[in-house]
C-alpha cells in the first residue's frame, strides 16, 4: 500500500468542523490506523490547505470559536515512538487548548489542564450562540461527567480562564442540546436512566431548585438524540425494543407537536443546527442500504412530514428478497433479550442454515439494525443467516440495561449470547455445526469468553481486535477508561469478576474447541496486538495438538483498531473472513 492508501482523512462524526461562517474546515488525518491524529486546516473555497499543523492529538473535540479565528483542542504528551500506534504506554494528562490560526502549536492557549487526574479528559464545545463554553470532564467509559462553563467575551477568548462549575461530580452525563442566552438544554441521564430533557438557568445557580428544569421526562423508551432546529423547535430521536422512533417536541416547554413516520429500523446519522429551518436525516436497517429524508420546518407550526431526499441503490439488490425478524429470547436467569435474523425468503427452517451470530454487549453502546453488503452476500450467495444480538451491557434499554452487564454482571452478557445460539437451534434456524460467531474489540472478548464456556455450540469464532487478557488491559494506551466497564484488576474483589472470565486465562485445557480465526493491525493503540498474540500464542499451546481444527490469527500491517481503514484493506480482510466461515461451516456459493 501506497502512503496515500494508509493516510486517511476523517470526513466523518468528530473528525471534521466547520467554521462558524463556514470558509474555513479543520479535519484530522490518522496514518495506519493509529487513534493518534494531526489537525489540519483548509478554506473551503478554494480548497487550500494552511500551514498551521497539530500533533500530538488523540481522542480530540473540536470546536471554533465564533469569530472564526481558532478552535478548542485536545493534546496528550509526546508519544514514545515516532512510528505512532506502535506504542503501548498508558495515555495519560490529556489538555485542553485553543489553537489561533496562523501561528505555530507551541504557542497555543493552555485552557485546562488537571494534574492532580491523569486519567480524567476534558473536552469542550461552543453553544449555538457562541457566547458559553462548555467544558465536559469524563474519568472513563460511564456516562457521567463533570459540566463547567465560561463566558466567551465577543464570541472569542477571554484574558484567562475561571471556569463556573455547573456540575462537579460523576454522578450523572450531562450533554449540550440549545440554549437560550444562559438558560442551557441538556440531555441527560441524572435519576432518569433512559435519559431526559433538562435546563439549567445559569444565573441561578445559587438556586438549585429554581435553577434546574426538567423539560422531557424521562419515558419508557431511551432517549437517543435531540437536534434544535428554528431556535424553538427540538427533532427527538427514542429507541424503542432496538429500533428509533421520531418526534417533533417544542423546545421551551418540551411539548409533544406530533411524530414522524419512518419505516422500522434505525436513525444513522442527522444534520440540523438552531438556526436552521431543515433537519435531514439518514434511515437505515438490515435489508435498507440507506434513505436520506428532509423535514422542512420553515413557516410551520404542525403538520411536518419526513420527505425522501436521496436513496441509495445497490445494483442486483431487492429487499422483497429478504425477511428480518425480531425475536425475544429468555435469558439464563430469566431476562428477556430481543435479536434481529435476517435471511432470505428462501431459507427453510430445517436446522441446517450456516449462520453467523454477532453481539456487541458494552460501553452503553446500543446495535440497532443496520445495513451491511458482505452480510447481504453471505445471505444471498452463501445462503445464510445473520443473527445480531442486544446483549446486556450495551445500551438498548437505557442505563440499567447497562449496568445489568457491567462489572460483577459481565457474566450476563455471555449468558445472554449463549441463551441465544442456544434458541437459535432450538427454532431450528441451525445447529452447533453451522453456527458461527463474530465480534470485534469489547464484542471481541465476548466471543472468546463464549467459545471458552460453550466451546460444544459454536463451530466458528472470528475475534476482531478483542480485549483478551484481562489481568492487565489497563495498563496499555487508553486501556485505563475501561476499568469502568470492566473493574480494576489490581483491586481484590474486582479481580476475582475478571479471573473467572478473562479469555487468555480461562482456555480449556483438554477437548473440542471452535476453529478460530483473530484479526489484528499492528498499529492497533486502542486494543494494543499483545492482547490477540498472547491469546493465540496460548490457544496453540494448549490445544493445537488436540484438536481438529485450524487456530489462527491474521495480522495486518500499517492498520488500527478499525476506523479510517481504506477500501482496499476491508475488502482483503472481509473475504479472508467469510472464506474462513464458508470453509468451516460447509457453506457453498450459489448465484
Amino acid at each position: 500500500y501506497s502512503l496515500v492508501g494508509i493516510i486517511i482523512k476523517q470526513w466523518y462524526q468528530r473528525r471534521v468542523r466547520g467554521s462558524e461562517d463556514g470558509s474555513l474546515l479543520a479535519y484530522t488525518i490518522s496514518v495506519s490506523g493509529s487513534d493518534w491524529k494531526t489537525i489540519k486546516f483548509m478554506r473551503t473555497d478554494t480548497k487550500e490547505e494552511l500551514p498551521d499543523v497539530l500533533n500530538d492529538v488523540k481522542f480530540t473535540c473540536m470546536s471554533w470559536t465564533h469569530d472564526n479565528k481558532g478552535i478548542f483542542y485536545n493534546k496528550y504528551p509526546k508519544a514514545a515512538t515516532a512510528d505512532l500506534g506502535t506504542e503501548t504506554n498508558s495515555n495519560v494528562h490529556q489538555k485542553l487548548y485553543y489553537h489561533k490560526l496562523g501561528t505555530s502549536q507551541s504557542e497555543d492557549i493552555l485552557v485546562l489542564e488537571l494534574p492532580d487526574e491523569p486519567h480524567w479528559m476534558p473536552r469542550c464545545e461552543v453553544t449555538d450562540c457562541g457566547k458559553i463554553l462548555l467544558v465536559y470532564i469524563s474519568k472513563g467509559c460511564e456516562p457521567v461527567n463533570k459540566l463547567w462553563v465560561h463566558e466567551l467575551p465577543n464570541m472569542g477568548l477571554p484574558n484567562q480562564f475561571n471556569f463556573t462549575k455547573v456540575i462537579d461530580n460523576f454522578n450523572a452525563d450531562y450533554d449540550y442540546i440549545a440554549n437560550k442566552d444562559n438558560v442551557i438544554y441538556l440531555m441527560s441521564n441524572s435519576n432518569a436512566p433512559r435519559y431526559k430533557l433538562t435546563s439549567v438557568n445559569l444565573d441561578l445557580l445559587d438556586q438549585p431548585q429554581a435553577a434546574w428544569k426538567d423539560i422531557i421526562p424521562e419515558k419508557t423508551s431511551v432517549l437517543e438524540w435531540t437536534a434544535c432546529v428554528r431556535h424553538d423547535l427540538l427533532v427527538v430521536c427514542y429507541m424503542e425494543d432496538c429500533v428509533n422512533k421520531l418526534y417533533i417536541h417544542r423546545l421551551h416547554t418540551g411539548d409533544l407537536i406530533q411524530s414522524i413516520h419512518i419505516p422500522p429500523g434505525s436513525v444513522v446519522g442527522y444534520s440540523g443546527r438552531s438556526k436552521d429551518d431543515f433537519v435531514y436525516f439518514k434511515f437505515m436497517s438490515f435489508i435498507n442500504p440507506g434513505v436520506i429524508y428532509h423535514i422542512d420546518v420553515k413557516n410551520k407550526e404542525d403538520n411536518f412530514t419526513a420527505e425522501v431526499f436521496e436513496e441509495t441503490p445497490i445494483k442486483g439488490f431487492k429487499s422483497d428478497d429478504y425477511v428480518t425478524k425480531q425475536v425475544f429470547f429468555n435469558s439464563k436467569d430469566g431476562t428477556r433479550v430481543p435479536m434481529f435474523v435476517t435471511h432470505s425468503k428462501d431459507v427453510v427452517l430445517d436446522g441446517n442454515n450456516p449462520t453467523l451470530m454477532y453481539g456487541y454487549g458494552g460501553f452503553n453502546i446500543p446495535l440497532t439494525p443496520c445495513y451491511s453488503c458482505s452480510r447481504m452476500i453471505f445471505c444471498k450467495y452463501l445462503k445464510g443467516v445473520y443473527c445480531m444480538v442486544n446483549l446486556r451491557g450495551g445500551g438498548e434499554y437505557g442505563n440499567d440495561w447497562h449496568h445489568a452487564g457491567s462489572l460483577a454482571n459481565k457474566q450476563n452478557v455471555f449468558d445472554d449470547f449463549v441463551s441465544a445460539g442456544e434458541e437459535l437451534c432450538r427454532l431450528k434456524y441451525t445447529c452447533p455445526a453451522k453456527l458461527a460467531i463474530e465480534g470485534g474489540s469489547n464484542g471481541g472478548l465476548l466471543v472468546a469468553a463464549c467459545a471458552n464456556q460453550r466451546p460444544d455450540l459454536f463451530s466458528t469464532v472470528i475475534c476482531h481486535v478483542g480485549v483478551l487478557d484481562m489481568y492487565r488491559f489497563q495498563k496499555f494506551t487508553i486501556g485505563h477508561a475501561w476499568m469502568t466497564e470492566f473493574g480494576d484488576p489490581d483491586k481484590p474483589d474486582e479481580f476475582a469478576w475478571l479471573q473467572k472470565y478473562s479469555p487468555l486465562h480461562n482456555i480449556p485445557q483438554t477437548g473440542s474447541y471452535p476453529s478460530t480465526l483473530l484479526l489484528t493491525g499492528d498499529h492497533d493503540d486502542r486494543v494494543v496486538p499483545l492482547h490477540s498474540l498472547k491469546f493465540i500464542a496460548t490457544l496453540q499451546h494448549q490445544l493445537g495438538d488436540k484438536c481438529n481444527c485450524p487456530l489462527l490469527i491474521r495480522v495486518d500491517t500499517k492498520s488500527g483498531h478499525g476506523a479510517g481503514k481504506p477500501t482496499a484493506k476491508r475488502l482483503l480482510e472481509t473475504a479472508d473472513c467469510y472464506a474462513f466461515l464458508a470453509a468451516q461451516v460447509g457453506a457453498v456459493w450459489s448465484c
